[in-house]
């Protein structure tokens, strides 16, 4: 099957969707699929073999972060020579509410196409007071998936129709075999994400920070991550700051061995938030996982059998769980255990056949995926139809 994937976020700025995308047209290659995947991206970034730049992004605000999306004359054009070029079986299009790739795509893209819906945001008025902009590009979509049910409640509430919930994949191999990082072990608590996205939560971590080391001067706590590393211990105590150690970006295989190797893993973020990549992630290499109880988180760990939940943006609830779990090992390695059994339905292996089936289901895999001549929607109020 001649699979096309368009991911609506920068290439080169590593994000959750933009992990499951790679990870989804790598397990199709595996298998013997032709995969594309169109995504931003700078012109000296480096690109696998099987992802088409779509030129650079731009910055955008967009579901509590920023976004770097690509969308124009000139994005509407290179969509439209992909597509050409592709003579797809399939279309796949992520986050086609987003103004970039994804609508774009919708736009001039004739034939199956499949959309998954990442976002999970209950009051999205952008959303709302944009429906009537996408109303005609959604109605050609074939097949929805949501990666979570609150992601598809979103969906619901705000676009109409439904679609089935397929999670983000993991391969939950390449982390329990990861091994671990002696550096990294003894009184350790984890934390992966972007160090200056309030949303990710570490403010509260750091709030909370004072109180476990003053329990436990031992402990360190070890963060990966982009962002400014000065600014995130500002509210710290000076004498406690040495306890926090940064480790910048890591590579795939270096958060492996991370999260192999702490004795807790902790997930503060506070908001807008549909499935949660890091916990399963987590769950996989073994990491016993503290997590908020975000909807969505709470549904990754089956409700907090799989890992504890404290309450939302609760310093003071964080750092009393926190320490009860590093004084308790039974406890950990209770976790551990519910964890790795928990995470398989999340492998490749469960999620890629789930999203084949959907494939599958939409195109008989003869009629070829190709640019709209009919001038669809607003791509051509705006003289972009090919003559």
């Amino acid at each position: 099957m001649r699979i096309g994937i368009v991911c609506p976020y920068s290439w080169d700025v590593p994000g959750g969707v933009q992990f499951h995308i790679r990870d989804l047209a790598e397990y199709f290659i595996r298998l013997g699929h032709e995969v594309s995947v169109l995504a931003p991206a700078d012109d000296d970034t480096p690109l696998p073999s099987y992802v088409v730049s779509a030129g650079r992004a731009v910055p955008v605000p967009y579901n509590g972060s920023v976004a770097r999306l690509n969308f124009g004359f000139l994005s509407a054009a290179r969509v439209r020579r992909w597509l050409h070029d592709g003579a797809f079986d399939v279309i796949h299009i992520h986050e086609p509410a987003s103004p970039s790739l994804g609508l774009l795509t919708c736009w001039a893209a004739q034939g199956p196409i499949v959309a998954t819906f990442h976002t999970s945001n209950p009051r999205s008025r952008a959303m709302i007071a944009a429906y009537a902009i996408l109303q005609a590009a959604l109605e050609k979509i074939s097949a929805r998936i949501a990666v979570s049910e609150y992601a598809r409640r979103t969906l619901v509430e705000h676009l109409g129709g439904d679609a089935v919930v397929i999670p983000n994949g993991v391969d939950v191999d390449f982390f329990a075999k990861a091994e671990a990082n002696p550096d990294w072990q003894g009184d350790t608590i984890g934390f992966v994400g972007r160090i200056d996205e309030p949303r990710k939560g570490l403010p509260v971590l750091m709030r909370a920070l004072p109180r476990i080391l003053a329990e436990r001067p031992q402990t360190r706590l070890l963060v990966a991550g982009r962002g400014d590393e000065r600014q995130a211990v500002e509210s710290l105590p000076a004498e406690l700051r040495s306890r926090v150690e940064f480790l910048g970006m890591v590579s795939d295989e270096d958060k492996a061995r991370f999260l192999r190797s702490v004795d807790l893993y902790v997930a503060p973020n506070t908001g807008g938030e549909s499935f949660g990549i890091i916990l399963v992630e987590a769950m996989s290499a073994g990491a016993p996982v503290l997590a908020s109880d975000l909807d969505a988180f709470a549904q990754v760990l089956d409700q907090g059998a799989a890992g504890e939940l404290f309450a939302n943006e609760d310093a003071d609830a964080l750092a009393e769980a926190a320490l009860r779990l590093l004084g308790d090992p039974k406890r950990r390695e209770e976790l551990r255990e519910r964890g790795s059994a928990h995470v398989r339905r999340f492998d490749w292996s469960t999620v890629g056949a789930d999203i084949l089936s959907v494939y599958e289901t939409v195109t008989d895999g003869t009629t070829a995926v190709a640019a709209d001549d009919r001038s669809v929607g607003l791509l051509g109020r705006f003289g972009l139809a090919r003559d």
